[in-house]
C-alpha cells in the first residue's frame, strides 16, 4: 500500500514525514557506524543517512555502503530538516534518515564512465587533472550518459519545445497530419536520399514532408503541420548535421502576402522561446552549470533584414561576397554576431533570398527576377529553418525544374498535385535538435539528439 514519492517533492514542507522513494544509488561513502548515501531520481537527488540506531544494524550500515553505484533501490525513511545546505545535491533543505532500504535492480560494479565525470565541466576537469568524458565514450554508452543532470534536462527541455510547438500552432488553428516516410521519389528532387528495398523495386527515405504537406493545402486544409522523422544522406560530419534528425514542419496557405506565412513561423517560435523560460528554467540553469552561457534574447516582433542588408553588413566588416553568392557557414556564425552587435538578439529572419541558391519550388520575387519569396531563420547565427513561398502554378514549376536540370519525370506527381486548382502557400521546416543545441548554447547537435545518427555512427 506504499505511494513512492518523487524526490523532487523533497522539500522542507515533508520534514518529520515518513516516506518511501525509488531512486538510484549516485554516491556512497561509509564512515564509521554511518553510510551516507546520494539518490538520484532523474535530474533531482538527495543526501540519505544510515545510520546504527533504532531502526538500523551495523550490519544494514555495512549492507547499504556495499550497494554498487547506478543501482536502483527503495527506501523507507523519515524526512529531516538538514543541519546545513547539503552541498552537491538539489534538495539542500533536507535529508532522508533511512529506516529500511530494498535493492530493486542491482547494477554491475565496473560502469563504462563515471556520472560525476560525465557532467563535469571541461574547463574545470582540464584546470585540476579530473577525467571527463569525450564525445565517443558517450555516445556508445548513451544509456549511461542520459543518466546524467545534464542530459536529463536536455531532453526534458527539448520535449517541452515540441509540446510546446504543437499547443502554439494548435491554437492558431493548424492541423497536425502525420506524412509517409517510404516515398517514390526523391522528395526535394536531389540527390542525398536513402534508397531502401521496397518487395520488388526501390524506395527512398523522405527527406521532406514538404510534398504531403503542399498536398494537404490543395486539399483545403488550410494550415497543416507534423512531427517527424526527416533523413539526409549527406557525408557531413559537422557539428550541426545529422543523416536522421526530427522535423518540425509547417505549411499554410495565405491571403495576400507570403509574409503572412513568415509571420505565422517566427511568432510560433517566440511562444516556443517564451514558454521555455516560464516552465523550464530549473533544466535551463541545470545545463548551464556544465556548459555556461548567455541567456537566449530574442525580439517581438522578430527582426527581419533582407538578404542584401546582410550582404551589406557582412562586407561592411570585410566580406567579400557577391550579390547572389550564398552564405558559407563562417559568414553565417560572423552575421550572427553581427546581429547581435547591433540589435541585441540571436533570433532573427533573413528574407528574399536570391533565386539562383534557392530550391526549383521557390516562388520568384514578382518585383525583382534574381530574388526569391524565400527565408531562413537563424539562432546564435545558425540557420534553423528554410523556408519559402511556393510555386503553386504547375507551368511555371515545370520551367523552374526545367532550368534546375531536374528530370521532370522523377517529380511528375509533384507538379500533377497543382494540376487542380492550389492557393498560395508558403511553410518551413526546423530541425528540432538545432533548436535545442542553440537555444542552450551547446557546441554540437549530438548533445541533443537521443541516439543520434550520422555517416560514422549507426549504434546504439
Amino acid at each position: 500500500d506504499r505511494v513512492l514519492v518523487r524526490i523532487k517533492d523533497l522539500t522542507l514542507e515533508k520534514a518529520d514525514q515518513e516516506v518511501w522513494v525509488r531512486g538510484r544509488i549516485h554516491t556512497s561513502r561509509a564512515k564509521g557506524k554511518q553510510c551516507f548515501l546520494v539518490l538520484r531520481q532523474q535530474q533531482f537527488n538527495i543526501q540519505a543517512l544510515v545510520a546504527v540506531g533504532q531502526h538500523a544494524s551495523k550490519q544494514m550500515v555495512k549492507f547499504a555502503a556495499n550497494i554498487t553505484k547506478e543501482s536502483i533501490v527503495d527506501v523507507e525513511g523519515v524526512v529531516r530538516k538538514a543541519f546545513q545546505k547539503v552541498g552537491g545535491c538539489t534538495q539542500q533543505d533536507v535529508e532522508l534518515h533511512v529506516q529500511r532500504i530494498y535493492v530493486i535492480s542491482s547494477a554491475e560494479p565496473r560502469l563504462p564512465l563515471q556520472l560525476e565525470d560525465a557532467v563535469r565541466p571541461e574547463a574545470e576537469g582540464d584546470e585540476d587533472g579530473r577525467a571527463t568524458v569525450n564525445q565517443d565514450t558517450r555516445l556508445d554508452n548513451r544509456i549511461i550518459d542520459l543518466r546524467t543532470s545534464t542530459s536529463q534536462a536536455i531532453f526534458c527541455l527539448q520535449s517541452g519545445i515540441c509540446q510546446l510547438f504543437r499547443e502554439t500552432l494548435i491554437r492558431k488553428g493548424f492541423v497536425e497530419i502525420q506524412t509517409p516516410k517510404i516515398i517514390s521519389a526523391a522528395s526535394e528532387g536531389g540527390a542525398n536520399v536513402f534508397t531502401v528495398s521496397y518487395f520488388k523495386t526501390s524506395a527512398y527515405l523522405a527527406q521532406s514532408p514538404q510534398l504531403y504537406k503542399q498536398m494537404c493545402i490543395c486539399a483545403d486544409f488550410d494550415k497543416v503541420f507534423c512531427v517527424g522523422p526527416v533523413f539526409r544522406a549527406e557525408d557531413s560530419n559537422t557539428h550541426r548535421h545529422l543523416t536522421e534528425f526530427v522535423g518540425l514542419d509547417i505549411e499554410m496557405a495565405f491571403n495576400y502576402h507570403y509574409h503572412e506565412v513568415v509571420d505565422e513561423i517566427a511568432d510560433t517560435l517566440v511562444q516556443i522561446f517564451k514558454g521555455l523560460q516560464e516552465r523550464f528554467q530549473t533544466e535551463i540553469q541545470t545545463v548551464g552549470k556544465q556548459f555556461p552561457c548567455e541567456p537566449f534574447k530574442f525580439l517581438e516582433p522578430t527582426l527581419r533584414l533582407e538578404y542584401r542588408e546582410g550582404v551589406a553588413m557582412l562586407r561592411e566588416a570585410g566580406v567579400e561576397m557577391g550579390d547572389e553568392e550564398d552564405l558559407s557557414t563562417p559568414n553565417e556564425k560572423l552575421l550572427g554576431r553581427l546581429v547581435k552587435e547591433k540589435y541585441d538578439t540571436d533570433f532573427y529572419i533573413l528574407d528574399k533570398y536570391p533565386l539562383a541558391v534557392r530550391p526549383f519550388y521557390t516562388m520568384p520575387d514578382p518585383a525583382n527576377p534574381k530574388t526569391s519569396n524565400s527565408y531562413d531563420m537563424f539562432m546564435r547565427g545558425e540557420e534553423i529553418l528554410s523556408g519559402a513561398q511556393r510555386i503553386h502554378d504547375p507551368q511555371l514549376l515545370t520551367e523552374r525544374a526545367k532550368h534546375h536540370g531536374i528530370d521532370l519525370e522523377k517529380i511528375k506527381a509533384y507538379i500533377d498535385s497543382f494540376r487542380f486548382g492550389a492557393p498560395p502557400h508558403a511553410g518551413g521546416g526546423i530541425g528540432l535538435e538545432r533548436v535545442t543545441m542553440l537555444y542552450l548554447g551547446l557546441h554540437n547537435v549530438r548533445q541533443t539528439s537521443m541516439f543520434p545518427r550520422d555517416p560514422k555512427r549507426l549504434t546504439p
